[in-house]
């Protein structure tokens, strides 16, 4: 895949599934309409949020600029993806997207969000057990079994894996 495909299919990616679940999903639940907790709590919200958001868009970058391809099931990457945060934690994406919503649970005072962003985690993670990891080690054989032997999915890594 050319890079401004892989750019414009990781966008459209990105607006339709992670818009969804850490997005639009969690307007529904709460309107955007906030509860009524200390101020400071809150405002704690805003490092989960930040931190998730600005790894959810570093880690789509990745697949555009190291994989050549998109996350996106039908337009996949030609490589494996093991750069940038990809080398602490298998599954970056799916952790920032929980992040988001657990500072939005935060931001918004709304525990609602906690629940909701402890399904979608679960959603995601039984979605990288049963398609994702299968299909990579189909796609890439050793070189994926290798980065899933020292890459955590779940808990990122003190330190960075480096594959050579």
């Amino acid at each position: 895949m050319r890079a401004p495909a892989a750019v414009l299919g990781s966008t459209l990616f990105l607006a339709l599934a992670p818009g969804t679940v850490a997005v639009l999903l969690p307007w529904w639940l709460t309107g955007w309409e906030s509860g009524d907790w200390w101020p400071p709590v809150r405002l704690l919200g805003l490092v989960p949020l930040a931190a998730g958001a600005l790894a959810l868009l570093w880690s789509f970058g990745r697949f555009v600029v190291e994989g050549l391809g998109t996350p996106a099931p039908v337009a996949p990457t030609e490589h494996l993806v093991v750069g940038g945060l990809y080398r602490y934690v298998r599954n970056p994406m799916y952790v920032a997207v929980v992040a988001v919503i657990a500072g939005q649970g935060l931001l918004l005072a709304r525990p609602v969000l906690f629940g909701y962003g402890a399904c979608a985690g679960l959603a995601m993670g039984a979605f990288a057990h049963w398609y994702e990891e299968p299909r990579l080690a189909r796609t890439f054989g050793d070189e994926y079994e290798r980065y899933r032997r020292k890459v955590p999915g779940w808990w990122p890594r003190a330190r960075p894996w480096r594959s050579g």
